[in-house]
């Protein structure tokens, strides 16, 4: 086979009497469906480890004592070997295992939803006896019973093939669902009184055989065959899984995971899989609303409402320049999308008051300027991953997988250094426990090896493992890096970061951001500072000038100087892009006086938020499926999202309404599609050049292409050399080491860097001015060239700045305790909370304490105790969480009921609180 020309660990053996060739260490059943032969199987998945339950794979197999039944998921290929898939006896192995399994398995195919794509029906058709011998009654159980919220179970469908309960224990290390009893009477099933209350449930219904999982969103709603599908972008996090969008009639009715090997590996949480539901919920816009003069937002005519906006706009250009403009938001958007709204923030209204994130990330320039590692290398096997950041089960749960996977089977090493326990504990080498405020100080003194007192509230045992841990220079480390609380600053885990790569410059560091699309937000320039290209607005002011016409005079303010001018007065038009400020901002008090001091306040969104239920004019804009472009994930791989459904009323995409606000004021995009749009980008991005829509959409490079990493920008001047799809290399180690060349990396495809065509044109034009001597240069040519040598430079990307040293904050008091403010996976978000499935699995509000801290209270668990701070005070029940150290308040932010953030108050270092009991 191609894949495999020119390797040196190929071993040959004879498949139905034709000579091929295998990987050493293959397993069997991979290597014969390399060389053209498919062998039925229902156990066997690639990636799970083997167990020969099914037995559906028996083939032939001789190594020189004979031909013998083997199961071929359960043997490696060997060299001289000879296997026959072909022969009476392995058919009639085969045939005689498809009957067993039929004697009891019920014929619900016209009304299973597994039926037309059930391997179970395709295989009796193709490797089946065709008749059965056996006529006894089946076997019947109570059908549907409900594991999950999710999840149905139809347990006489169940062949017993493992694979819902290898994929429960040993992927997502949840083991929720067994067999129960024995013989005849054995059934797969959740223990009494224990639902499957997995984050990845809905996984087992993909990959089941047969239709004894189904899944409740889907369940009865259509037939493979009415279904039309397209490969796009999971948009729920940063993680970027590759998904197929399967509709019917113009309505999304499932997402299904695709193996893309650099990322998800098949695999998806519960929430992007099910999340779905939203995009056609009865409480979408589908019309703009305008606030009229009663104060009431009233429905109102596109022209009408974009009218309002841009006169909103343009008044306060004119009133009080273009910084009394501010856009908040873009992670939800498209990277097309993004670079629109940047274009007209920062080339037409002239504002660099943008931010993307919500006070919730972490500062753009250590997102993108740190050495960025890939999740291949993140998982790499023998490694060591640094987690300085949330629990990536609750934020990034199919990261959450890959690292899980790399930490139980491929000899990975794990530092956690976060303020409580995370879904990787139990699987970390040394875990750390700095409180809120002081996680720099205890990251230094691990890299400096001072580990014989505690800081900032560590215990020295621990420091002293998870120094022993990283003072192994031979693995390589990739760092995990993120806010691993709201209720600490961001400049503290940047200052961590910083003291990382000056004590280990080889480490990499893969960004713990949640929100769908902030890389692709901030890449394109929704940040302070910054412009398309992951450039900084100093250094690209000449190379965007030349191509926008201007930008901004000076960096602007984040999302939390943006809500602070805004309070004050200072911002008379504030524009949310999907943004709920009022939900998610950490500190809501300054969030509510922002949203009143504005005094225009523009929203676009798909539903109406408790922000966007305050602005005076809302636009409908198209949401996930519904419009199409690119999208960018943590690791900085670009790939494609797809349109298959239209958006509902007369919503419109972002990247539109950007462009007919700036003909309103006076301007032009000069975008009229989203291959348009990126178009630009690819002209102008230094770290997006020659990556056109042509080379996204190559079936090679369907998983995406990962941009240039930020620890290798391309120099100032290099030529601009246009992508050749065609160059490729094997995948591997050698492919992943590529990544630390200034290139860009794509699975199987590397792709050169390339810089703008500014620079290329001026030499060229030099260089054939100074090719023949003799010739006099004309007036005209020496004009050009004049113009050519004047024209800017493309600018690089920028580097990662140490920060300067933040404060600690003091001790704690006998009476307080530290507060670790945290997401979990399903909250009432706007996505979620306009999903049906997945409403009700929020947990609610609550404090986690130790026990210790607990028992002082004197309270039964549940009962509600006030939590206050300097900020504000809440209730909230309370309960004992064994993940939480003494001296720590855990409070789960994003649920319904009282606003944690109200605790909270932006820019402060940590923040400590008090329980009182009511």
């Amino acid at each position: 086979m191609t894949d495999l020309e020119g390797r040196t660990d190929l071993v040959t053996f004879t498949l139905n009497g034709r000579e091929v060739a295998g990987r050493k260490g293959e397993q069997l059943i991979d290597a014969c469906e390399r060389n053209g032969v498919y062998i039925p199987r229902f156990c066997y998945h690639p990636r799970m480890r083997p167990v020969g339950m099914c037995r559906q794979c028996l083939v032939e197999v001789d190594t020189g004592r004979g031909p013998a039944l083997t199961p071929s998921c359960m043997v490696n290929v060997t060299e001289g070997s000879s296997v026959d898939t072909d022969s009476h006896i392995s058919k009639r192995a085969q045939e005689g295992v498809l009957e067993m399994l039929l004697i009891n398995h019920p014929l619900d195919c016209p009304v299973c939803d597994k039926g037309g794509e059930c391997p179970l029906q395709d295989q009796a058709y193709s490797h089946g006896p065709g008749e059965s011998r056996f006529v006894e009654q089946k076997r019947h159980f109570e059908k549907p019973i409900p594991i999950s919220a999710t999840v149905y179970l139809d347990r006489e469908r169940c062949i017993l093939c493992d694979r819902c309960t290898r994929f429960a224990s040993e992927v997502a290390g949840d083991p929720l669902i067994h067999f129960l009893d024995r013989g005849n009477e054995t059934q797969v099933n959740t223990f009494p009184d224990e639902p499957f209350s997995s984050y990845f449930s809905g996984n087992t219904v993909q990959i089941c055989p047969v239709g004894a999982l189904t899944a409740a969103p889907y369940r009865f709603k259509a037939r493979p065959w009415d279904l039309e599908q397209a490969e796009s972008t999971c948009q729920t996090c940063s993680v970027g899984c590759r998904i197929t969008v399967q509709t019917s009639r113009n309505r999304v009715l499932r997402y299904q995971g695709v193996d893309a090997d650099p990322v998800n590996w098949g695999w998806l949480c519960d929430a992007g899989r099910f999340n779905f539901e939203n995009i056609d919920h009865p409480d979408r816009l589908g019309e703009p609303l305008v606030r009229d003069e009663s104060g009431e937002l009233r429905p109102a005519r596109w022209a009408d409402a974009l009218g309002a906006a841009a006169s909103a706009i343009r008044q306060t250009i004119d009133g009080r320049g273009p910084d009394g403009v501010a856009v908040l938001g873009g992670a939800r958007l498209t990277n097309e999308d993004a670079y629109a709204w940047a274009k007209l923030a920062k080339g037409v209204i002239g504002t660099d008051n943008v931010d993307a994130q919500l006070g919730d990330g972490l500062p753009a320039a250590a997102v993108l300027g740190l050495p960025r590692a890939t999740i291949d290398q993140a998982a790499a096997p023998g490694g060591t991953i640094l987690l300085l950041g949330p629990d990536p089960k609750e934020e990034l749960p199919v990261l959450f997988l890959r690292l899980r996977h790399a930490l139980a089977y491929d000899q990975a090493r794990l530092v956690e250094i976060t303020p409580a326990a995370t879904g990787l504990t139990a699987f970390a080498g040394a875990a750390v426990r700095p409180l809120p405020g002081h996680t720099a100080e205890v990251v230094a003194a691990i890299l400096a090896g001072r580990t014989t007192a505690a800081v900032g509230g560590a215990d020295p045992a621990a420091l002293a493992a998870a120094a022993g841990v990283l003072a192994d220079t031979s693995r390589p480390l990739t760092v995990v890096l993120g806010r691993t609380t709201v209720a600490e600053s961001a400049d503290v885990v940047v200052e961590a970061a910083a003291a990382i790569l000056a004590a280990r410059p080889d480490a990499r560091f893969l960004p713990a951001l949640a929100r769908g699309n902030v890389f692709g937000a901030l890449d394109m320039g929704l940040a302070p500072g910054l412009l398309p290209g992951r450039v900084e607005l100093d250094d690209g002011r000449a190379w965007f000038t030349d191509a926008w016409g201007s930008v901004p005079a000076a960096p602007g303010l984040d999302a939390t100087g943006i809500l602070t001018a805004a309070a004050e007065g200072r911002i008379d038009t504030l524009v949310l892009l999907g943004a709920d400020p009022l939900a998610d901002f950490p500190d809501a008090d300054l969030a509510a006086r922002a949203l009143a001091g504005a005094r225009t306040v523009i929203a676009l969104d798909r539903f109406l938020t408790d922000s966007s239920s305050k602005a005076d004019v809302v636009l409908p804009v198209a949401g996930f499926a519904e419009c199409s472009g690119t999208t960018t994930n943590l690791e900085g791989r670009v790939s494609v999202v797809t349109q298959k459904v239209t958006p509902p009323g007369t919503a419109r995409s972002d990247w539109m309404i950007a462009a007919e606000l700036a003909f309103r004021l006076g301007a032009d995009l000069g975008i009229e599609s989203v291959e348009q749009a990126w178009a630009e980008v690819e002209s102008l991005s230094p770290v997006h050049a020659g990556l056109t829509r042509e080379v996204l959409e190559r079936r090679a490079n369907a998983d995406g292409v990962v941009a240039p990493p930020a620890a290798t920008p391309v120099g100032i001047g290099s030529p601009r050399t246009p992508i050749d799809p065609e160059r490729t290399v094997e995948s591997g180690p050698d492919a992943a080491d590529a990544a630390t060349e200034p290139t860009v990396e794509s699975g199987d495809v590397v792709v050169a860097d390339a810089l703008a065509a500014h620079a290329d044109q001026a030499a060229d034009t030099a260089t054939a001015g100074d090719a023949d001597g003799d010739d006099a240069e004309t007036p005209a040519e020496a004009a050009d060239t004049d113009e050519a040598a004047a024209a800017p430079a493309p600018p690089s990307p920028l580097r990662f700045r140490a920060p300067d040293t933040t404060s600690t904050p003091g001790p704690l008091d006998a009476y307080a305790l530290r507060l670790v403010a945290t997401p979990t996976l399903y909250d009432r978000g706007t996505l979620l909370a306009h999903s049906p499935s997945l409403v009700e699995l929020a947990p609610g509000p609550g404090l986690r304490l130790h026990r210790t801290d607990f028992d002082k209270l004197g309270v039964a668990e549940g009962d509600e105790v006030r939590v206050r701070s300097s900020s504000g005070s809440v209730l909230l029940p309370v309960s004992v969480h064994p993940g939480v150290p003494k001296g720590r308040a855990v409070v789960l932010t994003g649920q319904e009921g009282p606003q944690v953030t109200s605790l909270l108050s932006a820019g402060a270092t940590a923040v400590d609180v008090r329980i009182e009991v009511p």
